[in-house]
């Protein structure tokens, strides 16, 4: 487990290793000040010798001045320390995320993800600085102050000795009982912020069915069970400080018991007494700081095991980085008897089969029913899943031997679900090429139908969008991301029933214009409306996962008994 932690601390590693060190030499500076504190009750006051006083307070007055520098330099490097090992923890994890397929992430929900990546690396973060704090620091004084106090009296020590065992039961049993519980406590963080996460990006659904009251009971009952949990693992761990300090008082108590006979019999000088209960009250109080950092380590294993989850997570789809490898040379697409299935283990495919030859420049229609997996077909192009049986070519080239980047950068695909991200309409429309001119930007929105609309707020190609673009309509967000996509100038453009929310003109004012656009790029248009794809090249026909035809519009409304009903059922709509 720490093996694999250890490469996110090497930036950081300098640091991790002076505060160690710092706080070492605190501790032993600290842990000579009770020592002269006792010199100068047994020997400067009772023999009036000011010059000793002074000489040896102003000597314990150096070293708590260089405790407390040494002290400030080991909370430095431990913050340096500890926070940059959080932030490249956290770096890592967010670029592990990025490297999964979509099978990779289906295995992991979004909000377990987010506190993964928040809640479970701040456990990780917190526990690795007190190792390297706390766990240095309570060790040294432990031992430091025992011999100290072995030195002032070697019978008195046998007091605290005898609790070591007692202490060390109880953490062992604190920390049995404590893990699991906060395992679980975790999982309800996951529903926790699934719940909320639900909500805010459904809040305008939730508005609209009025089911806030819903939602309200629902996170809740998600909120209730957190702190349900959370009571549950801190009536464990809450247990600890009070065994703590009733075995430290017990042991306080004892020795000023033997030590004050000790002093009415002679045996022991008081200075020595309170130099003593000082070492003690610091063993004691480093046995308690032990046992909250093991308890706090032991904690954090929930948090790393869930960490290492994703970190040990193999991506399905691996990019074989191939220097110097395959170019797209065209936009032809080829499906050779393929096959899908998203369960390994499910008991039959999703697609099954397909065989189609696409090539370049042609424009490609698919139509099927709801869950014909129309899609899943195109989500194989770009190799966001990979087949489980066949193969997908791409400019003739197997897709699983092309650098993802270099196929990824010849396809574009605008989803079912438009996404737009905070910031201008220009800076979101240079997602497909950063480095566009104006001019680029304005032939793509032209031909995506967006200009016009775009060029009516006040702000014009400046506007500020709002998260996930909540301040423009569906049909203006569904034609910034195909103005977006047309701007990556792909070989391969994807449109998975993207003109949905856009009126019939306007759709056939986009078709069009995309012809126009490029005559060189392929473009493979889904579509629920006959209307968006009847003057394709070729109409591919999809049922439950199945090939049912390939033709054009003429041939298929004269041969496909599926194409012909959706075609009539549109027609009639059309006629009412």
């Amino acid at each position: 487990m720490i093996k694999k932690l250890m490469p996110y601390l090497s930036k950081y590693g300098i640091y991790a290793v002076l505060c160690p060190l710092a706080i070492i030499g605190e501790v032993l500076l600290e842990i000579r000040i009770p020592f002269l504190m006792a010199k100068i009750v047994d020997n400067g006051i009772p023999s009036k010798d000011i010059a000793y006083v002074m000489q040896t307070g102003g000597l314990m007055v150096v070293m708590a001045l260089l405790s407390l520098l040494f002290g400030v330099l080991g909370s430095k490097f431990g913050a340096t320390a500890g926070m940059g090992f959080g932030s490249e923890l956290r770096k890592g994890l967010f670029n592990k995320i990025q490297e999964f397929s979509f099978s990779n992430i289906d295995k992991f929900s979004t909000a377990s993800l987010v506190t993964r990546l928040t809640t479970d690396v701040n456990n990780a973060q917190n526990a690795f600085m007190m190792m390297i704090r706390v766990l240095v620091r309570a060790p040294v004084m432990l031992v430091s102050a025992t011999i100290m106090a072995y030195t002032i009296n070697k019978s008195l020590v046998k007091v605290f000795l005898a609790a070591i065992p007692v202490l060390s039961a109880a953490l062992i049993v604190i920390a049995g009982l404590a893990f699991p519980r906060f395992s679980k406590l975790l999982k309800k963080y996951d529903a926790l912020n699934a719940s909320v996460q639900e909500n805010l990006i459904a809040i305008r659904v939730v508005k609209a069915f009025v089911r806030s009251g819903y939602e309200k009971l629902k996170f809740k009952a998600a909120n209730d069970e957190l702190m349900n949990a959370a009571m549950r693992a801190e009536k464990v761990v809450v247990c600890n400080m009070p065994i703590m300090q009733i075995t430290i008082y017990f042991c306080i108590a004892a020795i000023l018991w033997f030590g004050g006979n000790m002093i009415i019999a002679g045996t022991m000088l008081t200075g020595q007494l309170i130099s003593f209960i000082s070492y003690v009250t610091q063993i004691m109080v480093s046995l308690m700081m032990i046992s909250m950092v093991l308890i706090t380590v032991v904690l954090s294993r929930a948090s790393v095991s869930r960490i290492l989850e994703v970190l040990d997570e193999k991506a399905d789809i691996a990019d074989k980085h191939i220097k110097g490898g395959q170019t797209v040379k065209d936009g032809s697409i080829d499906f050779e008897d393929v096959s899908f299935r998203y369960d390994p283990q499910a008991e039959s495919d999703t697609l099954e089969h397909v065989d189609i030859h696409i090539k370049s420049g042609q424009t490609i229609g698919i139509i099927g029913g709801t869950g014909s997996s129309k899609t899943t077909l195109v989500q194989l192009i770009p190799r966001l899943y990979d087949v489980t049986g066949g193969r997908v070519l791409v400019g003739g080239v197997d897709v699983r031997d092309y650098n993802l980047k270099e196929l990824r950068d010849s396809v574009a695909m605008v989803l079912q679900k438009n996404v737009l991200f905070s910031g201008t309409i220009k800076d979101n429309l240079k997602w497909g090429n950063k480095n566009a001119t104006d001019e680029q930007i304005i032939a793509a929105c032209k031909a995506a139908q967006a200009h016009d609309f775009i060029e009516s707020f006040p702000d014009g190609y400046e506007t500020e969008l709002g998260q996930g673009g909540v301040n423009v309509s569906g049909g203006q967000k569904q034609r910034l991301c195909i103005a977006r996509a047309l701007l990556k100038e792909p070989k391969i453009l994807i449109l998975d029933d993207s003109t949905s929310a856009v009126d019939t003109a306007t759709d056939l004012k986009i078709r069009e214009a995309l012809r126009n656009y490029s005559e060189e790029i392929t473009a493979v248009i889904i579509a629920q409306r006959i209307s968006s794809v009847c003057d394709a090249d070729k109409i591919i026909v999809l049922d439950d996962g199945k090939l049912d035809a390939v033709g054009s519009h003429k041939e298929l409304l004269q041969n496909n008994r599926i194409y012909q009903e959706v075609y009539y059922s549109q027609q009639e709509g059309v006629g009412a």
